[in-house]
């Protein structure tokens, strides 16, 4: 037992080394091997400690940045994700005793991704498998199968790996799982010779720019100097409006401020107002502007508003996903009660959910919308998608985190979902990271963080939906029956009669 738990806390680790910074995704295949193989013919007790072990080291390490926002909420939310991975190792072991279990048990992984980026308190998908194949060849796969399809290959991958790995060792046959290995990574490579591209031959393209407008003082406190903040981007925008009169630049169709870009509410706050007028007026375009919106006395919206020049705000999508001990207490009362939580109760008012389903009209232009953690999420991207979106934004502050991994996670994240929806993809952010992703995840442009900067691109209005955006959420729910039915049939074969592999054996393999 002291072997395996060694192998697991190893494996969480080096799983962590997978995502950025360090970003070595060839690691994941072997370290979701390494988990097989520690929980295999182990008691369900056993097999849950294992997997909380792994899932510990893992996934403490992989939101160290959690930090920033308070001792107390990463350990909460470390702790809350753990437990997922506890209960996959008792899948695992369970599910091992039917013959097709590396079917079942990366079905039950990809489920796993499923079930806890939704639940509980709206989930958190960061630690995905898919999250990390940026720049791999498993990458063109994104738009065919999704990253929850994506997910479950790479599971099955290391699931075969180890089936290759216990046949070698004990007296199983060796050709059905390398000839299934094989066959996958025949399988991966057929997205590599035919990469999915939308026909765009035709397609109007516009200009856009996108502002960082920088953060002063330490830059990790966006309500150091919030007025200034504002200020920041509206000089970008100014300075842009100039350059595009002097004919140095074209002019764009609109401008993609970011997240809490003013973090007061602009329509009862006069000051705020008036210096998103003078953007507005200067630019003479549209302007999506990321802000702070009053809810109620206790609560506040987290808002992308488009802003006319011409008949001032309009269309709006709220954060759909705002993140639990950042953003908003779950059980504020119970957590209040405790002087090891006061570093929450900096958080005053807690954050409203959105519903929007409709993409954005900008000028005409059909625009997904994604605020900060929400890229993240699969829901709101592709019921924006499915209802006309040509184009992906992600909105984002990311002051916090400037001084953490975080801000390159999701830079990341945001080059999945420009793959997997086939769609150009504009990253605004505070002050690092901001972008401009073409759909293949190759990145155009980029601003330095802790700078000012306006990216100017001209991009292509894409409307054809890829097999990922097609098949949604279902590729999700059959996973989840898969590894229910993995796990029924597995139970139902009783007790495997061999005894426990000798844990030198599990070294070797």
């Amino acid at each position: 037992m002291l072997v395996r738990t060694g192998l697991a806390a190893a494996a969480g680790l080096a799983l962590s080394l997978a995502f950025e910074p360090v970003a070595v995704p060839w690691l994941i295949p072997f370290c979701v091997a390494a988990f097989v193989l520690v929980t295999r013919d182990q008691r369900p007790r056993r097999a849950l400690l294992l997997g909380l072990v792994l899932g510990a080291t893992f996934y403490a390490t992989h939101i160290f940045w959690m930090r920033a926002v308070g001792l107390p909420a990463w350990i909460a939310l470390s702790a809350l994700e753990t437990s997922f991975y506890g209960l996959l190792g008792v899948v695992s072991t369970l599910v091992q005793r039917h013959r097709l279990w590396p079917l079942w048990f990366a079905a039950a992984w990809a489920a796993t991704e499923v079930v806890r980026s939704d639940y509980p308190l709206g989930g958190m998908p960061w630690g995905r498998l898919a999250f990390a194949v940026v720049d791999t060849p498993a990458a063109p796969a994104l738009p065919y199968v999704g990253a929850v399809g994506v997910s479950f290959a790479l599971a099955l991958l290391g699931a075969l790996v180890a089936a290759v790995a216990v046949a070698r060792r004990g007296n199983g046959h060796l050709r059905p799982p390398a000839l299934a290995l094989v066959g996958l990574c025949v399988l991966f490579a057929v997205p590599v010779a035919v990469p999915w591209d939308a026909d765009t031959r035709g397609e109007p393209g516009i200009t856009i720019a996108v502002v960082q407008g920088d953060v002063p003082g330490p830059g990790d406190d966006i309500l150091y100097d919030y007025r200034q903040v504002t200020q920041n981007h509206v000089d970008a925008t100014v300075a842009l409006a100039d350059r595009v009169e002097a004919g140095e630049v074209a002019a764009p169709a609109f401008v993609l401020w970011p997240e809490n870009s003013t973090a007061t509410d602009p329509f009862d706050d006069a000051p705020t107002n008036a210096q998103i007028l003078e953007a507005s007026n200067a630019i003479g375009v549209p302007i999506l502007v990321g802000a702070i919106v009053d809810g109620g006395p206790n609560q506040v919206l987290n808002q992308g508003i488009v802003w006319d020049p011409r008949t001032g705000a309009g269309d709006r999508y709220t954060k759909r996903h705002p993140v639990p001990f950042g953003e908003y207490i779950p059980f504020r009362s119970v957590f209040m009660r405790y002087n090891f939580f006061d570093r929450l109760r900096e958080i005053g008012r807690d954050m409203l959910t959105g519903t929007r389903d409709e993409p954005l009209d900008i000028g005409g232009v059909q625009v997904a919308d994604a605020i900060c953690f929400d890229v993240a999420y699969d829901d709101g991207i592709t019921a924006q998608l499915d209802r006309g979106a040509e184009l992906l934004v992600v909105q984002s502050s990311n002051a916090t985190f400037i001084r953490t991994d975080q801000i390159d996670q999701q830079f990341a994240i945001s080059r999945v979902r420009a793959i997997e929806s086939g769609r150009w993809t504009a990253v605004a952010t505070t002050n690092g990271v901001s972008g401009v992703i073409a759909p293949d995840g190759e990145v155009i442009a980029s601003a330095k963080p802790r700078t000012q900067d306006v990216l100017i691109q001209e991009v292509a209005l894409i409307d054809t939906l890829t097999p990922a955006t097609r098949i949604g959420p279902w590729s999700g729910r059959v996973l989840i029956g898969l590894a229910l039915l993995g796990l029924v049939l597995a139970l139902a074969t009783g007790r495997p009669d061999r005894a426990a592999a000798p844990d030198d054996e599990l070294v070797a393999a």
